[in-house]
């Protein structure tokens, strides 16, 4: 499986874990019966490091948004997609930050609303910039 595939399938996991109000572990059980997934270790590691870390994740998307969003009013497309990115840019660093940025949109293209992509890739900018800041 490519690493796209693997995001595209931790997403499906992130998403559904949002949806159902599962534990990640309940989540990837349930994929593993109803769509045969085979759940890979960077599948894992996302997945769980989303759920240890969600309220430091979901703190830096509160924190980037602008205007009247609030996080509360954000799909769950656009939020699995947030998490999973700001997940793999701050405890990831092996992969570069642009490509966790256009992974996500290109899964924002295939799964959201028609301006999904341009508000994912307008956070995730800003979200650089603090890691950028915060490490400088």
């Amino acid at each position: 499986m490519s690493r796209r595939e693997e995001r595209e399938q931790v997403f499906a996991l992130l998403f559904e874990r949002l949806v159902n109000q599962n534990s990640v572990e309940e989540v990837m059980e349930n994929a593993g019966l109803a769509r045969d997934c085979q759940v890979t270790e960077f599948m894992k590691t996302v997945a769980y490091g989303v759920e240890s870390h969600e309220a430091e994740i979901d703190g830096i998307i509160e924190d980037n948004l602008t205007g009247r969003w609030k996080r509360s009013r954000l799909s769950k497309v656009t939020m699995a997609l947030l998490q999973l990115a700001i997940f793999e840019m701050k405890y990831l660093p092996d992969i570069p930050l642009k490509v966790s940025i256009n992974e996500s949109v290109e899964l924002a293209k295939l799964y959201g609303g028609s301006d999904d992509a341009a508000f994912l890739n307008g956070v995730l900018g800003g979200v650089v910039k603090g890691l950028e800041n915060a490490n400088a």
